[in-house]
């Protein structure tokens, strides 16, 4: 585990956040190696979500600072940092279209562009994750909620980001599919990833678990 020597490709620092007066991380902090795969668990409440919000700069903290892949996060760098994240959640919001719309739509962002190329790995992807390629025709609707998942983890891929955040994103798997993105994410030494689940399966794919506390000092829950 990365301890505050600037190498670590994520880090939070004695970080506390706050909702309406009550505390939802208090001095809160966790690290991560570049390519190391964590498991970020805890009952529910215990404010696990929040840890991946801070990390995109959606929630700034009261206290405490983040760094990611060594710079500090903050309002005139979470931009550019953002770029190295992929976060996706159980119930991903595909937007609108077909799914092979869907999956082009990142590239028509100028940040996005010179990555058009990649589009050229969607077949790859889509059979490495057990998917059919008549599945490009459809739209959203359609999908199952595991197709759903595997659709938003190709997306996130296909963006090159050195960093995942991944909230429960096999939950509407079935195992033999559960143990394909497992192993696939196992293979990537050159991406970091942070997951969050409770399935027993991912606690064995952890290089490292990050234990959370159920309650905090004010007595109250966290937001999950």
């Amino acid at each position: 585990m990365a301890t505050g020597n600037g190498k670590a490709a994520l880090e939070l620092r004695n970080v506390t956040v706050r909702f309406d007066g009550q505390t939802v991380l208090d001095h809160f902090s966790m690290a991560l190696e570049a390519g190391e795969k964590a498991l970020l668990t805890g009952p529910s409440g215990c404010g696990k979500s929040t840890v991946l919000r801070c990390l995109l700069g959606f929630v700034a903290p009261e206290a405490g600072s983040i760094h990611i892949e060594g710079k500090l996060l903050n309002a005139h760098t979470v931009w550019t940092l953002r770029r190295h994240l992929a976060y996706v959640g159980q119930e991903p919001e595909l937007g609108t279209g077909t799914v092979n719309e869907i999956l082009e739509r990142p590239f028509h962002f100028h940040a996005n562009a010179p990555l058009r190329a990649n589009l050229h790995r969607v077949p790859q992807l889509c059979e490495q994750f057990g998917l059919a390629q008549s599945l490009l025709r459809k739209e959203p609707g359609d999908l199952s909620g595991g197709e759903k998942q595997r659709i938003a983890l190709i997306s996130a891929l296909l963006l090159d980001r050195t960093v995942f955040l991944l909230d429960e994103v096999t939950s509407a798997l079935d195992r033999a599919s559960k143990r394909i993105v497992l192993d696939y994410f196992q293979s990537r030494n050159d991406v970091t990833t942070l997951f969050v689940a409770h399935d027993s399966e991912w606690f064995a794919f952890a290089d490292q678990t990050i234990e959370m506390p159920g309650r905090h000092p004010t007595g109250g829950e966290g937001h999950d």
